[in-house]
C-alpha cells in the first residue's frame, strides 16, 4: 500500500491520536515478544511513535515532562535492583581484572564513536552517547540531558542491542546446542510485595522531586541509581517494580523519542545506517578478542567471558545468561561494572571528544 494511502487510512480512523499511539504500542510490542527481542516494551512504543509522527502526529504530540521525568526515574531504580551485595562482592574480589577489562571495551566502544564523529556521519557527541556499551534506555535519557540528538542515540543504541543479542543467542545456542533453553516468558502482572512497592514508589516520588528542585543534570537516571543501590544494600529499602509499572515508563521513554521523529531525521538514519552498522559488528568482534583474552590469561570459561564482555544490553545478556552454563554473578558484574564507570565517565568523554573534534550538536 503507498505511503499516502496508509496516512489517508490513519488520519480517517478518527481515533484519538494518544489512543491510536496506545493501540500501536501494544502491537508492536506483542510482534516483537513472539520474536523474543530484547527491550520490545521500550522498542515498540518508539516504533509506534515515529509511524505515528510521521503521519497524523505532525509533531504535536508531545509526552507530559512529569509523567516522562518519573518514568525516568523508574528506570534508574530498574538498574539499582541489579547492583546487589553478590555483584558488588564479586566486582571486589576481582577488581583489577574487572577494570582492565571494563576499561578496555569503553576504550573500544568510544574509540568507534570518535570515529563516527570524525567521519560526521552523526552530529556531535551523539556518535559518542551511541556507542557507550552501557545499558541502552539510560545511555538514551542522559545524552539528550548532555545535548545529543537522542532519536539518534535510540536509533544507534538499539540497533546495538538486537546484534548483540542475536550474537549472543547464536553463540550460547551453540556453546550448550542441546540444552533448549528458552528465554522467559514476558509476565505484566507478577505477584507483587506491596509494601515494598509503596516504598518504592514513594522513594521514586522524593528523587523526581529532589532532581527537579536542584536541577541535577542527567539525574532523573543517576540520583535514583546510585541512591537506590545504596539504600538498598544496606537494607533500608527494598526496590519492587512491577512489570507493568516498568512498561509504562518504558513506553513513557519510548515515545518522547519516537514524537520527536521528523522524515529529515530518518533519512539521516538511513544513510548513516551502513557505517553504523559495520561498527556495531567491528565492536562485537573486537569484544570477542577481549573474551579470548581473559579466557586465555584469567582461565574464565570462554562463554561466559564472551557474554561479560559483549557489549550491551545488560538485560538481554542477563536472560541470555541465565539459561546457559556460565558464572552468573561474574557476567553480570561486569555488565554492572562497565554500566557504572559509563555513568561516570560518560559525559566527560562525550564534552572532551566534542571539543577535540569541533564539531556542535545539529539535531535535525
Amino acid at each position: 500500500m503507498p505511503f499516502s494511502d496508509v496516512r489517508r487510512l490513519l488520519r480517517d480512523a478518527g481515533l484519538p491520536k494518544w489512543a491510536l499511539l496506545l493501540a500501536l504500542s501494544t502491537a508492536f510490542v506483542v510482534f516483537l515478544e513472539l520474536f523474543a527481542l530484547p527491550a520490545s516494551l521500550l522498542i515498540g512504543p518508539m516504533v509506534a511513535a515515529i509511524l505515528l509522527a510521521l503521519t497524523v502526529g505532525k509533531g504535536k504530540l508531545r509526552v507530559p515532562l512529569l509523567p516522562l521525568q518519573f518514568g525516568q526515574v523508574l528506570v534508574g531504580l530498574m538498574m539499582a535492583r541489579t547492583i546487589t551485595p553478590d555483584i558488588l562482592g564479586a566486582m571486589a574480589k576481582d577488581a583489577p581484572l574487572f577494570l582492565l577489562f571494563v576499561f578496555s571495551v569503553i576504550a573500544i566502544a568510544t574509540g568507534l564513536g570518535w570515529l563516527l564523529t570524525r567521519w560526521q556521519v552523526l552530529p556531535g557527541t551523539t556518535a559518542v552517547w551511541g556507542s557507550s556499551p552501557g545499558a541502552a534506555s539510560a545511555m538514551v535519557i542522559m545524552s539528550e540531558a548532555y545535548g545529543a540528538d537522542a532519536r539518534l542515540v535510540a536509533f544507534m543504541q538499539y540497533l546495538r542491542v538486537v546484534f548483540v543479542a542475536v550474537g549472543a543467542s547464536v553463540i550460547s545456542r551453540l556453546w550448550v546446542a542441546a540444552d533448549g533453553a528458552e528465554s522467559p516468558p514476558l509476565i505484566l502482572f507478577p505477584a507483587v510485595d506491596w509494601p515494598a512497592f509503596a516504598a518504592t514508589i514513594t522513594f521514586a516520588g522524593f528523587c523526581a522531586y529532589g532532581v527537579r528542585r536542584l536541577r541535577i543534570q542527567g539525574g532523573m537516571i543517576i540520583v535514583p541509581l546510585f541512591l537506590g543501590a545504596f539504600l538498598q544494600g544496606i537494607g533500608l529499602l527494598k526496590i519492587e517494580l512491577a512489570m507493568w509499572l516498568l512498561a509504562i515508563a518504558y513506553a513513557l521513554v519510548g515515545w518522547s523519542i519516537g514524537l520527536r521523529f521528523t522524515r529529515s531525521i530518518l533519512s539521516h538514519v538511513a544513510r548513516a545506517l551502513p557505517r553504523v552498522a559495520a561498527c556495531i559488528v567491528l565492536l562485537m568482534a573486537l569484544c570477542g578478542c577481549m573474551a579470548a583474552a581473559l579466557h586465555v590469561f584469567a582461565g574464565i570459561d570462554p562463554l561466559t567471558a564472551y557474554l561479560a564482555t559483549s557489549p550491551g544490553g545488560a538485560d538481554s545478556v542477563a536472560i541470555i545468561a541465565a539459561s546457559s552454563n556460565v558464572d552468573v554473578p561474574f557476567v553480570m558484574a561486569m555488565q554492572t561494572g562497565r554500566f557504572l564507570v559509563i555513568l561516570l565517565i560518560g559525559p566527560m568523554l562525550a564534552r572532551f571528544i566534542a571539543r577535540r573534534s569541533g564539531l556542535a550538536e545539529n539535531p535535525a
